[in-house]
C-alpha cells in the first residue's frame, strides 16, 4: 500500500523498490485511487515472492535434495507450495481509514508521504463490522487468485497463511508510519490478530471478525493469538471452563455464510501473573504461552 501511495518508492529507504509510477498527489487519500494502485502492486508482489519460492525450491532440490525422505514417500508426490500474508489488519484499518474517514498524507522535502494524518473516525477489524472485515476478507482472497495465476516449480499447488509467528515485529520494524495511525517500527498485529489494542467490543466480536476470513483462500493457516483475563470468563474455573469453550464452538462454527475459524491460540492469564512469573520465575516452573501456534515456557 505504502509502494503503491509513493509510486513504488521505499517510504524508510527513500530508494524505488517497486515499478516505477507515477505517486499520489492529492492532499487526502481516496479510497479507489489507493485500491486501484495497490492492486497493482499486490500483481508486482505476488510474481516476485513466487519467483523468489520458485528459485529457492530450485536450488533446495540441486544442492540439498532430501533423497532418503522421498524415498520413503508415496510415490505420487502432491508438492505444495507456502505463501503467506502479514499485517492484514494493518491494511484493513488504513484502507478502512482512507475510505470512512479523511487520511491526509503528509510528504518530506522530495515528495514522499512518510506520515498521515486522519481526521475522523473509522471502522477498525475486530469488532465484527463489515465494513473494515469485508475488506480484509477481499485482500486474502484477492492476493491467493494473483498467486495461483503464477507458474509454480514442480507445478506446485500454491497456499497462503495468515501466520506470522513473530515475524510481525520483524515486518514492523522495516515498515514507516501506515494510514491507520500505526508508528513507523511498531510491530502488526500477529498472524490474523486485530490490531493491538482496537479490538473494543469484546472477545465475541473479535473472534467472529477473525472467523469470516476465507479458509478456502488461506489453506497454510488462519492463525488467531487469543488471550484473555480469566475474570471476563467468569468467577471460578468450572465457569470459565463452560465460557471458553462455548467462545471456541462459536468460533469454529461453519455454515454457509461463515466459514468460521480454524486455528485458535489461547492464553487466559492476567498481568498480575506475568510480573510475579517475571521477578520470582520458580513460582511458575510450567507457566506456558501460545505464540502463534506454539507453545513456550514463559520462563525459558
Amino acid at each position: 500500500m505504502l509502494y503503491a501511495i509513493n509510486g513504488g518508492v521505499d517510504e524508510k529507504l527513500k530508494m524505488q523498490v517497486g515499478p516505477k509510477s507515477e505517486p499520489i498527489k492529492g492532499d487526502v487519500l481516496n479510497f479507489d485511487e489507493v485500491m486501484d494502485r495497490m492492486d497493482h502492486f499486490m500483481d508486482w508482489l505476488a510474481k516476485q515472492y513466487v519467483t523468489a519460492l520458485n528459485v529457492i525450491h530450485y536450488m533446495h532440490d540441486k544442492y540439498s535434495y532430501e533423497a532418503s525422505l522421498m524415498a520413503l514417500h508415496d510415490r505420487d508426490v502432491i508438492r505444495t507450495m507456502a505463501c503467506g500474508i502479514a499485517g492484514l489488519s494493518v491494511a484493513a484499518d488504513s484502507l478502512s481509514a482512507i475510505k470512512y474517514a479523511k487520511v491526509k498524507p503528509i510528504r518530506d522535502e522530495d515528495g514522499l508521504a512518510i506520515d498521515f494524518e486522519i481526521e475522523g473516525e473509522y471502522p477498525q477489524f475486530g469488532n465484527n463490522d463489515p465494513r473494515v472485515d469485508d475488506m480484509a476478507v477481499d485482500l486474502v482472497e484477492r492476493f491467493m487468485k494473483k498467486i495461483q495465476k503464477l507458474h509454480t516449480y514442480r507445478n506446485a499447488i500454491p497456499t497462503q497463511s495468515v501466520l506470522t509467528i513473530t515475524s510481525n515485529v520483524v515486518y514492523g520494524k522495516k515498515t514507516g508510519n501506515t494510514p491507520d495511525g500505526r508508528r513507523a517500527g511498531a510491530p502488526f498485529g500477529p498472524g490474523a490478530n486485530p490490531m493491538h489494542g482496537r479490538d473494543q467490543k469484546g472477545a465475541v466480536a473479535s473472534l467472529t471478525s477473525v472467523a469470516k476470513l476465507p479458509f478456502a483462500y488461506a489453506k497454510d493457516g488462519i492463525s488467531y493469538t487469543f488471550s484473555i483475563v480469566p475474570n471476563a470468563l467468569g468467577k471460578d474455573d468450572e465457569v470459565r471452563k463452560t465460557n471458553l469453550a462455548g467462545l471456541m464452538d462459536g468460533y469454529f462454527h461453519h455454515e454457509a455464510s461463515i466459514e468460521g475459524g480454524q486455528h485458535l491460540n489461547v492464553n487466559v492469564m492476567n498481568r498480575e501473573m506475568l510480573l510475579d512469573a517475571m521477578e520470582n520465575p520458580e513460582k511458575y516452573p510450567q507457566l506456558t504461552i501460545r505464540v502463534s501456534g506454539y507453545a513456550v515456557r514463559f520462563n525459558s
